[in-house]
């Protein structure tokens, strides 16, 4: 029988804690242990980025980490995004820009633009490119995607000096 080890972390603003194979990623703990199930799995090699979540403020692929590393982390998830009942002004500008169109990869998009963003609040639209890169979309294309992340940039910008 294999170890199992424990794990606690703060996941979308919770605590959260489990017993957890030493060789578990931290995807398949999202996704299969806390029932999150929008952390997606594309490659399972770090390549696409579906993957994506923020882990203590930065963007990271939970399928090429464990979740034994992960203890004792702040873990943001695309479900955490909303609060209250109200979309994040990303997911908004996501919508407003139909920056999806099958929707897999869009919340690994999600969050490397959001962790992005916590970064460089006003970026150019080719600082963006370079962002979303890092990310894999097979039918949208990248346009409409940049579209998005620079109108959340706009709207959160907006906020911060109203």
């Amino acid at each position: 029988m294999t170890e199992r080890l424990p794990v606690e972390l703060t996941v979308n603003g919770v605590r959260r804690d489990g017993l957890v194979e030493a060789r578990r990623t931290l995807a398949d703990f999202i996704r299969q242990d806390l029932e999150l199930t929008g952390t997606h799995v594309g490659c399972e090699h770090g390549v696409c980025g579906a993957c994506t979540v923020v882990l203590d403020g930065q963007a990271i692929r939970s399928c090429l980490m464990l979740a034994v590393q992960a203890d004792g982390a702040e873990l943001l998830t695309i479900e955490g995004l909303a609060r209250d009942g109200e979309l994040h002004p990303l997911q908004r500008a996501f919508r407003e820009r139909h920056s999806f169109q099958c929707g897999f990869c869009t919340p690994g998009f999600m969050m490397s633009s959001y962790a992005f963003l916590q970064d460089n609040p006003t970026p150019t639209r080719d600082e963006i490119r370079k962002a979303v890169g890092s990310n894999l979309c097979r039918c949208t294309g990248y346009q409409s995607i940049i579209d998005g992340v620079e109108l959340a940039a706009e709207t959160l910008g907006s906020k911060a000096g109203a």
